[in-house]
């Protein structure tokens, strides 16, 4: 099994670098990847914080790309995507409220915003 650094993961979805997404793409399409949902964070900070990608489109290549690896926690994740893609939450906020949800583990928070979310 290869963990993927988040380096690698925004070269491959940027595209930016010929040499640098070649080898990345490689490396996702023939080999046994799994991605923890610690990289997508930081990925997900990356993509909005430096490349200014909006929401939905940071949804639409994470939850294609998702469909190349493996990852620990699949529906957490993907639910966690969709939320920060619709909500205006941190990516880990999205990710808590996305384990309430589909493991049902209980969240204590002081933060505003994830509390109002539905069933939270």
């Amino acid at each position: 099994m290869v963990m993927l650094d988040a380096n690698i993961i925004s070269r491959y979805l940027l595209n930016d670098d010929d040499k640098m997404a070649a080898e990345a793409e490689a490396i996702i399409k023939n080999m046994p990847v799994q991605v923890n949902i610690e990289i997508v964070a930081e990925v997900v900070y990356v993509l909005k914080g430096v490349y200014h990608v909006g929401r939905a489109e940071i949804r639409q290549c994470l939850l294609q790309f998702l469909s190349d690896v493996t990852t620990p926690e699949p529906d957490v994740l993907r639910l966690g995507i969709e939320t920060y893609a619709e909500q205006s939450l941190d990516f880990p906020d999205c990710i808590l409220y996305a384990y309430h949800k589909v493991k049902g583990y209980e969240v204590k928070t002081f933060d505003k915003k994830l509390n109002k979310l539905p069933e939270k």
